[in-house]
């Protein structure tokens, strides 16, 4: 007994699988919960809904799962055996990845200050706006603002709690003076914040080019105090759940830095972004391969994969077929006929489920700005956050220094192309 049809023994036995016309619903065990996939169970080529089975091939936990209560439901006497425990006979192997423990203890320990050093690095490179004098308070400086809303976010406190950081701060000479708390609120009111905070991410991540060469793409939301109703005429009452963010990202599979960022609503498509984030990897480094989920597969994306001669490793569903021609089907054709060396390259797409999983738990899954313009500010620099702590990471591990002056032309170059 694999561990396949372990977990499907054991989903038979704890889940409620229910039978629609031909096919059985199988709810799921990772994803959302409500989530469920559909499996048809026929004896000569039975198919289930979930990733592991349409990426390879493989009959999946749920499948055995829907076959269990088939021989469970077709018992002639009536009666039902329940298994008190499984034992596995097969050995299972699996890659892991030893930690460096000197050096991330190091790196964890001496995370903060480095983190102010570089990112008061990074905002000296900001160039300040062209601003008339004028009667009033003076202005904060933009990269005293960007400093300290990043900081204020690696900080994962309240305004009113941060002013103490914000403090130690000035004393170390990071910032000018220390302002009122809700001047760091105001500075990502600012719309001219997020393509700052875009340029400076890829500034963050230039140091690490030479590392990276495999990269993956993918999505995530970071939820909001706002609430997106809206009126179910089916059952006929008010429906409502928090809005959130969307943030498409293109990472390395390395050290996780981040880049290339776009921020977008929730409703939009990951698809066509595929394009337009390539680009900035590109131009930014040198990218090998990409690893993508099924959701970027379309003809536009291997184009663009082509057109830079990047390496895409990305699935079909079960349902797709190639007949459309050209880069498409000879992508799924090679999909199709060399599964075992696809998947020896698609499995590092996981690392951006984990560069979302390290953001979201070091800085949290959501954000606590309330208009559209400052919450894209703010996830923007969860990420520039997420980039500063994976240079310090290769900074005690890798033992490379980043130097940022070295790479501004770099950044403005990259810039004026886009």
């Amino acid at each position: 007994m694999n561990e396949r049809e372990q977990r499907g023994i054991l989903i038979a036995a704890t889940s409620r699988i229910t039978r629609k016309g031909s096919v059985w619903l199988v709810p799921s065990q990772t994803v959302s919960p409500g989530a469920k996939y559909t499996v048809c169970p026929d004896e000569q080529s039975p198919h289930c809904t979930c990733p592991d089975h349409e990426t390879r091939g493989v009959v999946c936990k749920h499948i055995y799962a829907v076959q269990c209560v088939i021989r469970r439901e077709q018992s002639e006497d009536g009666t039902e055996t329940l298994t008190q425990s499984v034992t596995v006979t097969e050995t299972i192997q699996r890659k892991t990845y030893p930690q460096k423990w000197r050096q991330y203890n190091a790196a964890q320990c001496g995370e903060k200050d480095k983190f102010q050093t570089l990112l008061r690095s990074l905002c000296d490179m900001v160039k300040e706006p062209a601003i008339p004098a004028g009667r009033g308070r003076p202005r904060i400086a933009m990269s005293d603002s960007i400093f300290m809303a990043c900081f204020k976010v690696y900080s994962t406190v309240s305004g009113r709690r941060f002013m103490c950081d914000l403090d130690d701060a000035r004393e170390k000479g990071y910032i000018e003076k220390t302002p009122h708390f809700n001047s760091i609120f105001n500075a990502l009111e600012n719309p001219e914040l997020a393509p700052i905070l875009a340029q400076l991410i890829i500034a963050s991540s230039l140091p690490l080019r030479e590392v990276e060469q495999d990269f993956a793409i993918d999505s995530s939301g970071f939820t909001s105090s706002r609430f997106h109703r809206w009126f179910d005429h089916k059952y006929g009452k008010e429906r409502q759940e928090h809005d959130w963010v969307k943030a498409h990202i293109v990472c390395g599979v390395k050290t996780n830095v981040v880049v290339a960022v776009e921020i977008h609503d929730r409703n939009t498509n990951d698809c066509p972004l595929l394009p337009s984030l390539l680009e900035t990897a590109v131009a930014n480094g040198k990218v090998r391969e990409l690893s993508a989920d099924k959701g970027y597969t379309s003809e536009a994306n291997f184009q663009a994969l082509a057109k830079h001669e990047v390496a895409g490793f990305i699935p079909f569903r079960c349902h797709t077929t190639g007949g459309i021609g050209g880069l498409f089907a000879k992508a799924f054709h090679y999909f199709s006929l060399c599964r075992e060396e696809f998947l020896e390259h698609y499995h590092k797409r996981s690392n951006v489920e984990s560069t979302f999983s390290m953001m979201k738990a070091k800085f949290g899954d959501a954000v606590r700005s309330k208009t559209d313009v400052a919450m894209k500010n703010e996830v923007l620099c969860k990420i520039l956050c997420h980039n500063i702590c994976c240079l310090i990471s290769a900074m005690y591990e890798l033992g490379i220094t980043p130097v940022f002056q070295q790479m501004l032309g770099c950044t403005q170059n990259t810039a004026a192309a886009h």
